[in-house]
């Protein structure tokens, strides 16, 4: 058999010997090959590998903390915008109760204004009507006065005071009825 191999692997020119590989050569490459293979993976396979599960497990947990932070940043702002939303709607009612108030304080000043010139109007409609009164008294003194001279310039004479009352009393209801 060795004879087979031999020929098979060795130095003839037929079979792998035709190719150029020589048996011995094959067999300590392979050999090396092995031993190497096996103290790679006993010592350095084993670490890499373990090396990028780590790296692995690093990353996937970095993008489900970035998908956790991207959650909570939505539903964080989902939240200020709601807060927003209802500070916006508690200013719109606290503008609308601040307007109806100053309308009511607006209505009340001016219903007081009007009732002040009310009584204005009404204290000056009273002087103005007792100073009618006093005018007209005045006048009708000095009309009296005026009548009395007059007539005493007609006359002459001085009349007496029963005659000359009755005597304004008549000029009086006739100046009325003009």
């Amino acid at each position: 058999m060795e004879k087979g191999l031999v020929a098979f692997f060795g130095q003839t020119s037929s079979g792998i010997g035709a190719f150029g590989i020589n048996i011995q050569s094959l067999v300590i490459q392979l050999v090396t090959f092995l031993l190497v293979f096996w103290i790679l993976k006993r010592f350095a396979f084993k670490p890499i590998l373990q090396l990028l599960q780590k790296r692995r497990e690093i990353i996937e947990n970095g993008v489900k903390y970035g998908v956790d932070i991207k959650r909570q940043h939505d539903e964080l702002k989902e939240e200020i915008e709601a807060e927003f939303h209802q500070a916006r709607l508690n200013a719109d009612k606290i503008i609308e109760s601040a307007r109806h108030e100053a309308h009511a304080i607006i209505d009340k000043a001016e219903e007081a204004a009007r009732m002040n010139a009310d009584i204005i109007l009404l204290e000056a409609n009273q002087r103005i009507k007792q100073e009618q009164i006093r005018l007209r008294r005045q006048v009708e003194q000095e009309t009296v006065g005026l009548i009395i001279e007059a007539t005493e310039s007609i006359i002459k004479e001085k009349i007496d005071p029963i005659k000359d009352a009755e005597l304004i009393d008549r000029a009086l209801q006739e100046s009325q009825l003009l």
